[in-house]
């Protein structure tokens, strides 16, 4: 059976070969609603499959896409990773989504190993420990958008939250609410928006002139973070409010208190900072900040479009507010 062209959807649709070409790669700005459903009408009806790799050598494009992501085992990571699909779907693209399990070297192997296949640009959620391999892609033109976690003096385009407002925002909130002894735990301050938290946990400490106390600071892997919660217990004045700064940091406290048979929010009260599914089933009701994570991911597909179509952006760092969604977990 001989293989269906462009030139016989043309013939059958009555239309020409380059108005077919202008309909596959949806370019309908010029083509009216009838020329439109006579060519879908003959794709159909013929079962002509277009040549992508043909289109692909054509126009110096492989319409694929990569998502670098840390940790894609963090909610967030999988939000901003499904928004950025949608985002490509619509947009007759594709995405693959690589984890770097916050490991450079791997990081750095996804990168190599994407570009090799002449992906047409990266969204990377970076570990920070490629910085020169950045700023060559930076410097070389690539289309590029970074995720979630800063890289400071890289001028490049950012999508990330609010982190230090969002922070300061909760403990100011504990304030109000009475507590004077609050912490905050998180995993290694080895990323900008860990470190970005503490920041905003000390800037509503020191406005409310409440002492800064390292012992009620915990920055620490997920494997250690039970013993060192036990140490923070068993303190003479042990805290009555903790800020968890993760999902994977709340689920150890939670694991914990319920080990030591400490209850929410009678004993502790407990913020989460992320996205936690379902929080509002929770029985109480989780108190979470949440960040706005299938706007950040469209944005960040937007912007690495507009770079693979060469249009013009701002090398600038945006900034996306978070929300303080209250339960009954922070009285």
């Amino acid at each position: 059976m001989m293989k269906v062209t462009m030139a016989d959807v043309a013939k059958y649709a009555g239309v020409s070969k380059s108005t077919v070409s202008q309909y596959i790669n949806h370019r309908y700005e010029y083509m009216g609603e009838g020329t439109r459903r006579k060519i879908k009408e003959a794709i159909e009806k013929l079962g002509y499959q277009p040549n992508y790799i043909a289109k692909s050598l054509k126009q110096k494009r492989t319409f694929i896409i990569g998502i670098i992501v840390a940790n894609i085992v963090h909610r967030f990571s999988t939000e901003v990773s499904r928004s950025i699909e949608d985002f490509c779907y619509e947009n007759e693209m594709q995405a693959i989504i690589c984890n770097a399990d916050n490991n450079g070297k791997k990081e750095k192997k996804y990168i190599d190993m994407l570009r090799a296949k002449q992906i047409d640009g990266l969204i990377i959620f970076p570990t920070g420990q490629n910085e020169d391999l950045y700023k060559k892609m930076v410097e070389e033109g690539y289309p590029v958008v970074f995720m979630d976690r800063d890289i400071p003096h890289l001028k490049a385009p950012f999508v990330l939250a609010n982190n230090k407002q969002a922070t300061y925002e909760a403990i100011s909130y504990f304030i109000q609410k009475g507590h004077q002894r609050m912490a905050i735990v998180t995993q290694p301050l080895t990323i900008s928006s860990r470190k970005e938290r503490l920041e905003g946990y000390k800037q509503a400490l020191t406005e409310h002139h409440i002492e800064l106390r390292a012992d009620y600071m915990i920055s620490a892997e997920i494997a250690a973070l039970h013993e060192k919660l036990d140490q923070l217990f068993h303190l003479e004045e042990p805290p009555t409010a903790i800020l968890a700064g993760n999902d994977l940091v709340f689920l150890e406290i939670f694991s914990f208190l319920q080990e030591k048979q400490l209850k929410v929010p009678e004993d502790v009260s407990l913020i989460v900072f992320d996205n936690i599914p379902f929080a509002h089933l929770s029985n109480p009701p989780m108190t979470i900040i949440a960040q706005p994570a299938f706007e950040m991911g469209a944005k960040a597909a937007d912007l690495l479009l507009k770079q693979i179509n060469k249009e013009s952006i701002s090398c600038e760092r945006i900034y996306f507010p978070c929300e303080l969604f209250l339960g009954c977990q922070a009285p």
